[in-house]
């Protein structure tokens, strides 16, 4: 897999300068390359923005004024890039964070220039700056912005309020209350945009991480009458209450209430697992009652850490429905192997399997 760095890496800077050629007569583009190519590589992905974003300084002008009415007009001559790279998008976010840097004293001219930019990459890192020193200001214009026709715009209300944004800036005020963002979602949750609807999605399962109840409440109200579309977004925005096993999230999406169930021993294909093979393992479960259930078997594994500690990540199983007193057989086998988001450490680990949350074995 292609390192997320390298979409910033010379295709990128070629975009860059191309785009600014043709806006400024006396853009210098063989100086922004040598500068922008200066050091790149040493760099990871987020200082190659910071540093693409301080070799534009030299070649904008100092007023802000004056460099918005430029950016404004990128849209137009954007090289959009090759279709096959996924990281193509990369190249615009210096670009657009270059708004959040140097536009900060005026804030209402940044923001109209964001909802020019959003298209290239989304300005939710960008904006995250202006709401939260220009809370109100940001919150009016979210509120035209729900209506736009552009997709990218209306996404930007619903991604770049997030509270727990990955690789963003947290707005801590928003995760202490998220009930000022609400309505907006309750405008965008059926968008025609499955590219803002999952936004809306993704939005509520970061407030579930700190308000677990007002995302029950908000999907609550919506169920009754909501279409398919809708239902997918409630799904998934209660992703995180599931694996954590929210009483009031499963009858909300369709589970029994008060599952009964047992569930017979673990059988493990290895006791010994070495980095590179797989975790395999099997068991039974029992309906204990004569009636039908409807349930979520999830497994979580007590991964050792470094500290010798063990820390649980649940992972999904499968959907299950047992008829009265019926029995069914899960088997699964779960790759041990190394990925850039967890460190694995030598030592005894714990495996249980969770029906509607709850710890059966």
């Amino acid at each position: 897999m292609e390192l997320m760095k390298n979409g910033l890496s010379e295709p990128a800077l070629i975009r860059i300068a191309q785009a600014f050629e043709q806006i400024m007569p006396n853009f210098e583009r063989q100086v922004f390359l040598a500068q922008a190519r200066d050091g790149l590589e040493d760099l990871e992905l987020k200082e190659r923005v910071a540093h693409l974003i301080e070799v534009l300084s030299h070649h904008l002008p100092s007023s802000f004024t004056e460099t918005a009415k430029i950016l404004k007009q990128v849209p137009k001559v954007w090289d959009h890039g090759d279709s096959n790279d996924p990281l193509r998008w990369f190249a615009a976010w210096p670009v657009t964070d270059y708004v959040a840097v140097y536009g900060l004293g005026a804030p209402k001219l940044a923001l109209e220039t964001l909802k020019h930019l959003t298209c290239l990459f989304s300005a939710e890192f960008a904006i995250r700056p202006f709401i939260l020193q220009h809370p109100e200001m940001c919150q009016d214009l979210f509120r035209q912005w729900v209506s736009h026709k552009d997709e990218h715009v209306r996404r930007l209300v619903s991604e770049g309020t997030r509270p727990r944004l990955p690789w963003g800036m947290q707005l801590k005020p928003y995760m202490k209350d998220p009930s000022v963002n609400l309505p907006l979602l309750d405008q965008l949750k059926n968008d025609s945009s499955l590219y803002v609807r999952r936004s809306v999605a993704n939005h509520l399962n970061d407030v579930a991480k700190d308000n677990p109840d007002t995302v029950i409440e908000v999907c609550e109200d919506w169920y009754p009458d909501a279409s398919e579309d809708l239902r997918w977004v409630i799904r998934h925005a209660t992703r995180t209450l599931v694996k954590a096993g929210h009483p009031r999230v499963f009858p909300l999406l369709g589970y029994s209430r008060n599952v009964r169930v047992e569930a017979i021993e673990i059988q493990l294909a290895k006791p010994v697992v070495v980095l590179g093979e797989a975790l395999e393992f099997n068991f039974e479960i029992r309906s204990a009652v004569k009636t039908k259930q409807k349930m979520v078997v999830d497994f979580a594994v007590h991964f050792v850490k470094a500290n010798g500690k063990q820390q649980a990540k649940v992972f999904k199983l499968k959907s299950l429905e047992l008829k009265g007193f019926e029995t069914q057989a899960l088997s699964k086998s779960h790759p041990i192997k190394a990925i850039t988001t967890r460190r694995y450490y030598p030592g005894v680990q714990k495996l249980e399997v969770l029906v509607n949350g709850v710890v059966m074995l």
